[in-house]
């Protein structure tokens, strides 16, 4: 019976070894969940400015930062276009980013290549991954491509490239030649291979046609477990192979409740278009500010305005199917309009936010029930006209989250018998008992409950 019993021992240390192994790969930067790189699940993203970061306006001058930013819980860096601007019919002084005019080299204005690839080491020596910002609807008025390459080119009716939209400083790219199509993924495979990014957000993919996503991507994920962001919220970008979308339809009902001209419950309505809109394991990214909403329509100041902010924050990091995104300056916060053509740098002093998010992103990387592909359940507690309340949940982990989308103080009551009882208080980072008795939530509340 001994030597069975010591049998019996080694053979649950083997089986344990081999469980821990397995667990160990699937958080591993191989690591699959839901068909999406497992550290994007629980992850968030940031989105860098790097002209207006810093006074400098430098790779070098914003790697200053990466420490705070690890300390704040950041866990994914998006870079803005990195690549040279056109200058012919360039914009302002120092052009659009979005109007590149080399696919396969840095901007002078930001530092060398090699500076580059030092700021991804760092990057990932902190523990953070690194995407970059494409450009591939179009490229800027005097790209390379349009003297090598002028059938790379829509053309117009006088037979020039045409101009993409009504961007005059940028050229429309011709999908139908393969062989411009061949030279794009080439461009992107090079950043993958020879700065070891950790993917790419992908600027209008809404007007790249789906044969190239479903050609492209593979591709590039054969090279790495690269996370694929398109800008867009066409159905056909997550079946073509991309791993998030832009919530358009759940950031514009976001901007008409916090006017006051849609209820609380408008966000159901989105919901539930979401669920047909899109394959069950399709990844939004949730935001109050980007760079286009901050220059162009001033947000978050202007569409989520001072206390207003908050519960809509909230909102963005907790939302099922959601990775959340933060920003440049909305830590501090920085309650202006960028400046897009020319330099216009924020002033890092305050801070006032910061704790607010470190908050929210550590919850989010702690557990579980905040995964992109965890469960949701609507919970009544008041007025659906004002309250938005729910939970997340997977396993045996669960957070309930209540948010009064209203500029009134409103009454709630917990009738919910799973939710009642001791709970964590994320935000008062305490225990405390829930229970069933009425009681009010400020105007623009928001409380966060750990099971």
């Amino acid at each position: 019976m001994k030597k069975i019993h010591v049998h019996f021992l080694l053979i649950a240390l083997l089986f344990s070894l081999i469980c821990c192994k397995t667990n160990k790969l699937s958080n591993s930067d191989n690591g699959q969940i839901s068909g999406h790189p497992a550290w994007i699940m629980q992850g968030n993203i940031y989105e860098v400015n790097v002209r207006q970061y810093t006074p400098e306006g430098t790779l070098n001058a914003f790697a200053k930062h990466l420490d705070r930013l690890k300390s704040m819980g950041v866990e994914t860096i998006w870079f803005m276009p990195l690549n040279p601007i056109s200058k012919v019919g360039r914009k302002g002084s120092l052009g659009s980013y979005y109007a590149v005019s080399d696919y396969t080299k840095l901007n002078p204005e930001f530092g060398t290549m090699e500076d580059f690839k030092k700021v991804v080491q760092s990057i990932h020596q902190k523990g953070m991954k690194v995407i970059i910002d494409w450009v591939p609807n179009h490229t800027g008025a005097d790209h390379r491509w349009l003297t090598q390459q002028p059938n790379f080119f829509v053309k117009d009716k006088s037979g020039k490239a045409a101009v993409a939209f009504d961007w005059d400083d940028t050229r429309q790219l011709d999908y139908k030649n393969q062989v411009m199509q061949d030279s794009m993924v080439a461009a992107m495979k090079f950043w993958i291979k020879d700065t070891d990014i950790d993917g790419l957000r992908c600027d209008v993919a809404w007007n790249v046609p789906a044969s190239f996503w479903r050609k492209s991507i593979p591709q590039l994920k054969k090279m790495k477990n690269v996370f694929m962001l398109a800008e867009g919220d066409s159905t056909y970008l997550p079946k073509s192979g991309f791993d998030a979308v832009y919530p358009w339809h759940m950031f514009k009902m976001m901007e008409k409740i916090a006017k006051g001209e849609k209820p609380a419950s408008g966000l159901d309505s989105i919901n539930k278009e979401n669920e047909t809109r899109y394959p069950e394991n399709t990844i939004q990214m949730y935001f109050t500010s980007n760079h286009d909403e901050n220059s162009w329509n001033h947000a978050d100041f202007g569409s989520f305005p001072g206390d207003v902010h908050a519960p809509f924050a909230v909102f963005t990091q907790t939302m099922k199917n959601s990775v959340p995104l933060i920003y440049s300056g909305q830590e501090e916060p920085v309650l202006r309009a960028l400046k897009f053509f020319d330099k216009d740098p924020m002033t890092f002093k305050n801070f006032q936010r910061e704790k607010f998010y470190k908050t929210l992103l550590a919850l989010r990387k702690r557990n579980t029930a905040l995964s992109a592909d965890a469960s949701f359940k609507k919970i009544d507690v008041g007025n659906e006209n004002a309250i938005y309340a729910y939970t997340r949940e997977n396993g045996n982990q669960k957070v309930f989250v209540i948010l009064n989308l209203s500029g009134s103080e409103q009454a709630i009551s917990i009738k919910d018998k799973s939710l009642i009882g001791n709970t964590h208080s994320v935000f008062e980072q305490k225990e405390v008992l829930l229970n069933s008795a009425e009681r009010t939530i400020k105007p623009w509340g928001y409380e966060i409950y750990e099971y």
